[in-house]
């Protein structure tokens, strides 16, 4: 299925598009559409294929059986007890039917459908005459949840999660309207819209959202309907940020006024939301001073809070960032929604800027952090995602040593629902006169490109081999620019900034053929500005280093001092005892000898690392990070001592 609308533009997972033609304030640079890019990916659609096979039949079983569907019929009875244990359970069901929505749009599926349906009749019975949609109150107003105090928003900027409630309706709604064209679960979520439009407003209520997304989530209604109320109200909830300038309420960002803030602090998962949004809500309405100040947080991440998987979070206690190199391996939190929202927030920055780097960010925590937090059996999961494992150390909530098929807050099994669908949606984008690939899978889409459709086919075995064949065939010879991401870690820069470097320069350089001819190209922000005129059946081959490096982490990163971590093109590498029996007395040198092998018996197909020092009696073997834990409890280790 197509775009409804006549200007199609990518955000988070879904199809999101513009009623309003005539507006023309928005992202320069637009995503090409998930559901607009076909993919035959070795390494990617088997994932997608297991999400909707497995993972989504599989997580909305686990809402039955744990009683948050029956919520939703308790609180349209008005009878009973809220069953579950979190006021925002509410939310696991709309992020599930958020990602089958993803999901039926490629892959149509008629008993998913139906199911889907009799879910959104269930949901709208239990909202309230006035819209309201909250069913650990509505069950019983007289004896709400504890959370959420006696009466209506009350504790929405601590611990109520009503609007976070109504984000992720918000969400959810969109990509099922995109999806199939239906209004059935549209209309709740805009009559829902509206009254939080009628309560929270200059005057009248000014709480401060308490976890971020119903930004995010209003955007996508302003982009549907073309309705100013939403946006303003967007724009509102994060105008109304650290009005009393007090630092204990940094955990929900709330410390200081937004355009005030130069430092990623708090909760990492309502952080990347709200920063995602204001790059949303800056978009839409040309304020710089957002722009400036989720630049200055951008750079105080990339430069001292994020972890060499692209996970962000560093402490268990508030599911935080930590100060300023605070990186503590085993003890890393790493939340797996968290780098979902790394993902979210990145791909944002680059449709504001054009610029690689957040590509770099992006690709970092795809590869590594997120798909680290599922299973290769699509149905267990991790809630937090350390960089080592001794067996001893337990985290005290939210996440054990070994993957969980649920939790009690799963939050992160439900977002991993709706957002593997969409990653054909982060591979290419458009702007003016350029085509942008980002991300190196092999796929096809047909785009519009100043009036000339032009076909993308990649060819690749990334992410274990660099060789990536592109044809180019526009549907008449014209002239525009092909912009190829040039990964930073193929330039010897593992990420923007000084937190992380290769031990050791690599000396092969990218190279770039088209129709067989080696060719000199200069960079734009990252990318290879291959500007020319095109005609039907170019190819262009991209040839990347995928040399096996020792990553060195700035010294200011205590935990990871005289150690290093291995990288082979954008996966990150670690060692697990299931592969090492003396993990505990490995180590390396500057001058480690390693060689790369591509094992499609193990683990579901990966490329291993295997090494031997000459005074060492056993040799080593490490894999990709997001393969852990895959066999069962194992000590592991992404940073290696140094010797």
């Amino acid at each position: 299925m197509k775009t409804l609308f006549a200007i199609p533009v990518l955000l988070l997972a879904g199809l999101v598009s513009c009623k309003n033609e005539s507006r023309k304030a928005d992202y320069q640079i637009q995503g090409i559409p998930f559901n607009e890019v076909k993919i035959s990916d070795q390494f990617w659609l088997p994932k997608i294929e297991t999400t909707r096979e497995v993972t989504i039949p599989a997580s909305f079983a686990k809402c039955e059986e744990t009683g948050r569907v029956a919520n939703f019929v308790k609180a349209a009875e008005k009878k009973g007890k809220f069953g579950t244990t979190f006021p925002f359970d509410d939310t696991d069901i709309y992020k599930i039917i958020e990602g089958a929505s993803y999901s039926m749009s490629v892959h149509p599926d008629p008993k998913l459908d139906r199911y889907v349906d009799s879910l959104i009749v269930i949901i709208g019975k239990a909202q309230e005459a006035d819209g309201y949609l909250y069913t650990a109150r509505t069950i019983d107003p007289q004896h709400p949840h504890q959370w959420s105090g006696n009466e209506r928003w009350v504790n929405e900027s601590i611990l109520s999660h009503e609007l976070y409630n109504s984000g992720h309706l918000f969400e959810a709604a969109s990509a099922h309207f995109q999806s199939t064209g239906k209004r059935n679960f549209l209309d709740i979520a805009l009559k829902n819209a509206d009254l939080l439009s009628q309560v929270f407003a200059p005057g009248k209520r000014n709480d401060t959202p308490g976890h971020e997304i119903v930004e995010m989530g209003l955007v996508k209604l302003y982009r549907i309907t073309g309705e100013d109320k939403y946006l303003t109200l967007a724009k509102y909830f994060i105008d109304c940020r650290g009005k009393e300038n007090n630092p204990k309420n940094a955990y929900s960002q709330n410390h200081k006024p937004l355009i005030q803030q130069d430092q990623a602090v708090g909760h990492a998962v309502r952080a990347g939301y709200l920063y995602s949004g204001v790059a949303d809500v800056a978009a839409l309405t040309g304020n710089a001073a957002y722009i400036s100040a989720i630049d200055k947080i951008w750079e105080n991440m990339v430069s001292k809070k994020l972890y060499i998987t692209g996970g962000i979070g560093a402490r268990h206690d508030g599911e935080a960032f930590g100060d300023n190199y605070e990186l503590p391996n085993l003890t890393a939190y790493n939340e797996t929604c968290a780098a979902i929202a790394n993902v979210y927030w990145n791909y944002r920055m680059f449709l504001l800027h054009g610029d690689s780097k957040y590509i770099d960010v992006l690709e970092r925590s795809l590869y590594n952090g997120v798909i680290s937090g599922i299973g290769l059996d699509g149905k267990t999961f991790f809630y937090p995602n350390p960089l080592e494992c001794d067996l001893t150390y337990k985290f005290n909530s939210g996440g054990t040593l070994d993957r969980q098929p649920w939790f009690d807050c799963s939050c992160c099994p439900t977002n991993m629902c709706r957002f593997l669908p969409s990653v054909p949606g982060y591979i290419y984008a458009q702007s003016d006169n350029k085509l942008y690939v980002n991300l190196f899978v092999t796929s096809s889409s047909k785009i519009v490109l100043t009036g000339n459709q032009v076909t993308l086919t990649q060819e690749t075995q990334y992410p274990w081999d660099g060789n990536v064949k592109i044809s180019v065939s526009p549907e008449k010879t014209g002239k525009f620019a092909l912009c190829l991401r040039i990964p930073g870690w193929a330039e010897n820069q593992p990420v923007p900034g000084d937190l992380y470097a290769y031990s050791k320069p690599q000396n092969d350089s990218v190279s770039i053929k088209i129709n067989g001819k080696k060719i000199s190209f200069r960079t734009e922000k990252g990318y290879a500005l291959l500007d020319r005129e095109w005609n039907n059946r170019d190819v262009v081959n991209l040839s990347l280093p995928m040399g096996i490096r020792q990553v060195v982490a700035n010294k200011q990163v205590k935990d990871d001092l005289g150690k290093v971590a291995l990288e082979r093109g954008p996966i990150v590498y670690c060692l697990e005892a299931a592969d090492n029996k003396n993990i505990n007395g490995l180590y390396l040198t500057a001058n480690s000898e390693t060689v790369a092998g591509f094992k499609p018996e193990l683990l579901g197909g990966i490329e291993t690392i295997s090494g031997r020092e000459n005074n060492q009696k056993e040799g080593f073997t490490a894999i990709p990070y997001f393969a852990w834990n895959n066999r069962g409890i194992n000590k592991m280790k992404v940073w290696i001592p140094l010797k």
